[in-house]
């Protein structure tokens, strides 16, 4: 991914605000995997996140995703994307987060476009 920074040996929060999260987004250095069902997705979504179901993680995270990359993983309140996160970072990918309140924290403190539910 262009802008992704390399692996610092800083380790990171478990879990990231959705405004520094944000923020992380609009200086395109990190990259959203969207672990929600794909009825979720299609409800409303982070733009230009990458949708991996959370089953379907352990099959495409290491064909899919950059170890090296700044990743923040996302669902509907923050359980699942947390779950996942441990998981990446058991896996080495160290620079994994997870979304503090899920897409839901993201739609009431960053885009209120998106929808709620």
């Amino acid at each position: 991914m262009a802008g992704a920074r390399p692996y610092t040996g800083l380790v990171l929060d478990l879990e990231i605000p959705p405004a520094e999260a944000a923020t992380l987004l609009k200086e395109a250095t990190a990259r959203i995997v969207d672990v929600r069902e794909s009825w979720e997705f299609a409800v409303g979504h982070i733009e230009g996140s990458l949708p991996m179901p959370m089953g379907e993680v352990p099959s495409r995270a290491c064909l899919e995703l950059d170890p090296g990359e700044r990743l923040i993983v996302v669902c509907h309140l923050g359980m699942r994307s947390l779950n996942v996160a441990v998981w990446l970072r058991n896996h080495g990918f160290d620079q994994v987060q997870s979304l503090r309140g899920g897409i839901d924290a993201w739609s009431a403190q960053v885009d209120p476009k998106v929808a709620r539910y």
